[in-house]
């Protein structure tokens, strides 16, 4: 006996299309926890028609639109910018007039304390010492000869030999000659010290930052010579706005980043706070002491971070995980095989990082949609 059945038509199905990082393992999980999910939607219609009909048009996800929220350490406080400089540079200049005879020193040499670094000629500054030094020794001889004149008369005083006044003149003569000894000594003094100063020396140790001279070059007193700074420590001189130095005290720690530095965070402590705001800006100035025992840093970069007046620990997210468009922020999570939107509550928020806490809705390890994916996700989702 035969029987006759109408076939019904086999359905397509026409997944949904999700492209996620390969990276780890848990990536490839979730790779096929959606599309199992996908396929699963697209087998909800009865046949060809209304699959074709209803199939949703594919989201690409690239690695740059996932975020994982993470659990750390965040730090709120007033941000603060400015540009860094050795904590100590001495600027040399001439104390002695003459041509420059030698610079014995170049740019981004390295010196310690007392290493001559510039030479200026001492001919006529050597000469006048050695005069200084000659009228020392006729002073002493002058001193020596008076002193013993009023020794002897004194004894012939005491002897009855001679009257008071000739004792009062030796005195006299003896103090006049040790007033010319003390003064051809300080002529001598000042004739070794204007001697030194034709070598210039270095003042501690450090680094030849400048030369703004040359050999053959006439140099007066306060003229320019050469810079030396110290590296091993540097100094943040920033701002911060006046409406926050409430959250700034002396020996808060700074963190920041500087330019030509990409990806490295440095730390620093507070060490001079202006009493006073610039009644233009209304900004406060302030100086940061940073250790750079490894010389890493090099004064004149630009560098801007944050005072750290409060940290605790809280899970964070990037700013362009949350969407702000709604009633309430929220952030599309990837969780089962699915694309969910969950609402969120928005705690402290570090636009110097880019990054926000999340205080209610997500737990630290989710997968997170951010940018353009965040938003296409959306829509599909609205979509259905």
């Amino acid at each position: 006996m035969t029987h006759s059945a109408t076939r019904r038509p086999f359905p397509v199905f026409r997944p949904l299309a999700v492209v996620l990082p390969y990276t780890t393992m848990t990536t490839r999980s979730t790779l096929a926890l959606l599309a199992v999910a996908a396929l699963t939607a697209a087998c909800g219609g009865k046949g060809a028609e209304a699959t074709t009909s209803a199939a949703p048009a594919a989201v690409s996800v690239s690695p740059e639109n996932i975020a994982v929220a993470v659990r750390t350490t965040i730090t709120s406080g007033p941000a603060i910018a400015g540009t860094l400089v050795a904590d100590r540079t001495a600027s040399l200049r001439a104390e002695v007039p003459g041509a420059v005879v030698a610079v014995l020193l170049d740019p981004g040499t390295a010196v310690t304390k007392g290493t001559p670094i510039v030479r200026i000629d001492d001919s006529a500054i050597r000469d006048a010492f050695l005069s200084a030094k000659s009228g020392v020794t006729q002073a002493e001889l002058a001193a020596d000869i008076a002193k013993r004149e009023q020794e002897r008369a004194e004894k012939l005083f005491a002897a009855g030999a001679v009257a008071q006044n000739i004792v009062e003149q030796a005195r006299r003569g003896a103090l006049g000659a040790k007033a010319q000894l003390d003064d051809a000594r300080a002529r001598l003094a000042s004739a070794q010290k204007n001697l030194d100063n034709t070598m210039v020396k270095a003042p501690y140790d450090g680094i030849v930052s400048e030369r703004q001279v040359n050999p053959g070059d006439i140099v007066a007193p306060g003229a320019p010579l050469v810079t030396v700074v110290d590296p091993s420590t540097m100094r943040l001189e920033g701002t911060v706005p006046a409406d926050q130095l409430g959250a700034v005290h002396l020996g808060a720690a700074v963190s920041f980043t500087v330019t030509g530095y990409p990806g490295r965070t440095f730390t620093g402590t507070i060490s001079n706070i202006y009493p006073s705001a610039d009644p233009g800006t209304r900004q406060v100035r302030l100086f940061a002491r940073i250790p750079n025992a490894g010389r890493g840093l090099v004064a004149g970069l630009y560098a801007t971070g944050r005072v750290a007046s409060a940290s605790h620990d809280g899970i964070v997210a990037p700013l362009n995980a949350v969407d702000m468009r709604g009633l309430k922020p929220a952030v599309s999570r990837i969780k089962a095989g699915k694309v969910e939107r969950v609402e969120v509550t928005l705690g402290t928020r570090d636009d110097a990082t880019e990054r926000v806490e999340l205080s209610t809705g997500v737990a630290a390890g989710d997968t997170l949609l951010v940018g353009a994916a965040d938003r296409k996700s959306t829509r599909l989702n609205s979509s259905h």
